[in-house]
């Protein structure tokens, strides 16, 4: 009885020391919302995304005074490899990331990403040249491991009851960064320009006039950093459930880790087996993997594709607005989009199923599109008020597609492979958002060119392909092994 009450005790005491056993029991007495863990899953989706959107509204701007474009045309050609040198660096790091994150926690691997966007952000906003400025932006990306471990993070911090809604505030932390990411890089760059009376054009914001967005948002990554020092871990370090994970092919357990009737031994020996198969061969990670790659290539698509048409000039059946003007529609669909994710898409999704949330998401976004050449005929205050309508059910239908994939890929998957699984569909992902700004720049400056055509000229064959890519993704949310995750 001594032996076993000795035993006990050791059994207590390791599992108390242990951050994933802590984050399980607090769970289990969690009564509520989470807003706390909430709020740190806001602060850190929202510190990858500003980067990633904020150069949008100005990058058009930024390679005209680079001086490399030899014609207008051409200017969106060039700012696509600007903006897809990110991914680039994102798609060869963050399987690497999400090992780490699986071994070493998600907490170090969070804090070392937080502080990367300092720096190269930073720097980015001091580019005096196209290759500088796409070198920066290629090493932001190689080490700004965010998105894939907080999603790992937010499935695991919160009890599953609340996963849909901790997931949803990824996306909507995600989703707010890339309409105030627009708005911040749209109001202050080139300061000296536009609030001359508070900006010298012999200061440091005239010398680098899109040095004043990257700064505003590197301080808040510096305050996100501060706050992610109180970050709770939640994978299992200093217990059984770690020993099983690090050291997979070692089933000796001490006396402590066995149960009299053998129940704990079995319970590891299934951790043990799950840890093993490849998650290459997990055919519902897999799937999911697949569809969400052909959406975030649609979106990041869009995203490059509506700022340069949104400051194009009227001729090239553009909406000829200024840097400000597209921040501010960005920005003023940021507010329907919160709403819209914490109030609306927790009882959608509970309501309908994740699958009919992502489906009629989909198909929705086909006809808005297919709206927005007509939209470029309006003007004045319709024009203004058309542009925001729609892009605040864009950003709702896009952001709810997301979610569900997001739901979907870390049910695919045990805690033990989360980080890992996370890293393989950031990779896959980045990799077809290289293409997308890139592919979105050439797309728009050859449409610009051809404003005479008799088959969608101009801009309608640049949203004909957006639809074209937003179909093939509908498509193949019907591939069998989708559905088995839910």
């Amino acid at each position: 009885m001594a032996d076993e009450a000795r035993e006990t005790l050791l059994e207590e005491k390791e599992d108390s020391n242990c951050p994933g056993c802590n984050i399980d029991r607090l769970k289990q007495e969690q009564r509520g919302i989470p807003y706390i863990h909430l709020s740190f899953i806001w602060l850190v989706s929202l510190c990858t995304a500003l980067p990633i959107s904020s150069l949008f509204p100005y990058l058009y701007f930024m390679i005209r005074d680079f001086h490399v474009a030899k014609k207008e045309e051409d200017i969106g050609f060039y700012a696509g490899f600007v903006a897809s040198s990110f991914m680039i660096g994102r798609a060869l790091t963050s399987i690497l990331w999400g090992k780490l994150a699986d071994r070493y926690g998600r907490k170090p691997i969070i804090l070392m990403g937080t502080f990367s966007v300092i720096i190269f952000n930073t720097l980015f906003g001091l580019s005096t040249s196209f290759w500088f400025a796409i070198s920066v932006r290629f090493l932001l990306g190689c080490v700004n491991c965010l998105l894939g471990v907080i999603r790992a993070y937010a499935s695991e911090v919160v009890s599953e009851e609340y996963h849909a809604l901790s997931l949803s505030v990824v996306s909507t932390s995600r989703g707010i960064g890339l309409i105030i990411g627009p708005a911040i890089g749209g109001y202050l760059a080139q300061p000296a320009e536009k609030y001359p009376s508070l900006f010298s054009l012999d200061s440091i914001f005239g010398s680098f006039p899109y040095f004043l967005p990257s700064l505003v948002i590197s301080l808040y990554a510096t305050g996100a950093l501060i706050a992610c020092w109180w970050l709770p871990e939640t994978l299992h370090t200093r217990c059984k459930i770690a020993h099983e994970r690090l050291n997979p092919n070692k089933p000796e357990y001490s006396t402590n880790e066995l149960n009299d009737d053998g129940s704990r031994g079995r319970e590891l020996d299934d951790q043990s087996i799950q840890s093993k198969p490849s998650l290459l061969r997990n055919r519902p990670l897999m799937a999911v993997i697949i569809v969400y790659c052909v959406f975030s290539l649609q979106e990041i698509a869009y995203s490059e594709i509506f700022s340069l048409w949104a400051v194009s000039d009227t001729s090239y059946g553009g909406l000829g607005f200024s840097s400000q003007d597209v921040g501010q529609v960005l920005a003023i669909s940021g507010l329907g989009l919160l709403l819209f994710q914490l109030m609306v898409y927790p009882p959608m999704e509970k309501t309908l199923g994740l699958l009919v949330v992502i489906r009629l998401s989909a198909v929705l976004l086909i006809p808005l599109l297919s709206c927005y050449p007509s939209i470029a005929s309006l003007s004045g205050l319709t024009l203004h008020l058309v542009i925001n309508c729609a892009s605040i059910l864009k950003n709702a239908l896009s952001i709810s597609l997301v979610t569900g994939l997001f739901i979907l890929l870390n049910k695919a998957v045990p805690q033990s492979q989360r980080g890992a699984a996370n890293g393989i569909s950031m990779t896959a992902m980045s990799i077809f958002k290289s293409f997308g700004p890139a592919g979105g720049g050439i797309l728009f400056s050859w449409a610009q060119k051809r404003q005479i055509a008799t088959f969608l000229p101009g801009d309608e064959m640049v949203f004909f392909v957006l639809n074209l890519v937003q179909l093939v993704g509908l498509i193949l949310t019907f591939i069998p092994y989708i559905s088995h995750n839910q």
